[in-house]
């Protein structure tokens, strides 16, 4: 089995508000072993003490190799000379990683509300079974058309690849012999979108062009059945809602009959959201 995990980790912020990276690594290794990591949230020079995260999980997570995709890379007044302050994503691979794209995500904007630069990290990964395409990502939160704008980018996206799958360049040499995409694909991370949202079902319509549309591993493994909360499942805060669900891993349809576990890691509290885990039949 190939398994993934999916994690925003709010910096390691742990319950009591403190920032503690070696309190994320316990919880995921009694949650699970893993072939792949996506992990969301990670920050050099945001927290209190400024700590390089990026560089932190690197070494704790020995045996696999860490991949970035900044969202922000910024200088404050004050700053000292050089210092930068940066935050965005980490993906961690056990298997060889073939080819690495970094793209920016659609930032239109949106004066009423506060909001970030986005950004997808998009890897092909030798995995057992064969290459496969991961696509990690972290959507806007406050802005539901920035939000939108981004799903779009991400259609577009996994629309070029499948493309570029089936028809490969021509061969070359140099930056010019590229390994290929995959066809099969993942898509991972915490998307601030319900089950059900007009995002959510854009995400999943079809092109119409032959590329294999995304699907949701949970619906997959559980139709008919409500998405399990992978946010707030251990606020106990006055007026605090009910738990929701914002983090997914959906699959491109060609890999629809390999995905056979979707798994909430619930009753750890390493921050407001919870690791989210899918096992394909791949290798």
């Amino acid at each position: 089995m190939f398994k993934l995990v999916t994690w925003n980790i709010q910096s390691g912020r742990s319950p009591d508000g403190k920032t503690d990276l070696d309190r994320i690594i316990a919880c995921l290794d009694r949650f699970c072993s893993f072939d792949m990591l996506c992990v969301q949230e990670v920050s050099s020079g945001y927290t209190p003490a400024g700590e390089d995260q990026f560089a932190m999980l690197r070494e704790r997570l020995p045996g696999y190799t860490g991949f970035t995709a900044l969202a922000c890379d910024t200088a404050e007044p004050g700053d000292r000379p050089g210092a930068r302050r940066r935050f965005g994503m980490m993906v961690f691979a056990r298997h060889p990683v073939l080819q690495v794209f970094r793209h920016s995500l659609p930032w239109p904007s949106a004066p009423e509300v506060m909001s970030m630069p986005r950004s997808t990290l998009e890897l092909t990964v030798a995995a057992p079974g064969g290459p496969l395409r991961v696509h990690a990502v972290h959507l806007e939160y406050f802005s539901q058309r920035q939000r939108m704008a981004q799903v779009e980018r991400l259609r577009e996206l996994h629309r070029e690849a499948s493309l570029h799958a089936a028809n490969p360049p021509a061969p070359g040499r140099g930056p010019f012999a590229v390994p290929p995409r995959a066809m099969p694909a993942l898509l991972a991370g915490d998307f601030n979108m319900l089950p059900g949202s007009p995002e959510h079902q854009r995400l999943l319509a079809p092109f119409g062009d032959g590329v294999q549309p995304w699907r949701d591993c949970w619906q997959l493994v559980q139709p008919g059945r409500r998405h399990a909360p992978t946010v707030g499942l251990h606020d106990a805060s006055p007026g605090a809602g009910a738990p929701f669900t914002f983090d997914y891993v959906f699959a491109s349809a060609d890999l629809a009959g390999r995905v056979r576990r979707v798994r909430v890691d619930a009753s750890e509290q390493g921050s407001d959201h919870q690791a989210l885990l899918v096992e394909l039949d791949w290798g």
